[in-house]
This record gives structure tokens, sequence and C-alpha cells, in this order.
């Protein structure tokens, strides 16, 4: 059986990490600047809601 590679691990973790903060970095940008909504949610759930049927 081989041996699990720690460091592998590591750096996935590590990569991983570093891209979530990327995003955050993005978006809080994105807010400062005015272009997202003030709640920071994305219109695209309401119009999920809006295309499934009543019932």
């Amino acid at each position: 059986m081989a041996t699990p590679n720690y460091g592998y691990e590591k750096r996935q973790k590590e990569l991983a990490k570093k891209k979530k903060k990327e995003e955050k970095l993005k978006e809080k940008a994105q807010r400062k600047a005015g272009e997202g909504s003030p709640d920071g949610q994305q219109d695209e759930p309401d119009q999920a809601a809006e295309d499934t049927p009543a019932t």
C-alpha cells in the first residue's frame, strides 16, 4: 500500500484557501464599486424560483 503524500494534500489545501481569498477580495471590490446588490445576493436565484411551475 502506498504512503499518503501529505505535501500534496497541504499544497491543495493552500491553493483552495488562496482561491477562496481571491474570490472574496473580488466580491468585496465589486461591492465597493457599487456593482453588486446591497445584500450581496445575485439576482439569479430569484429567476430560478420564477422558472419553477406553480402547482
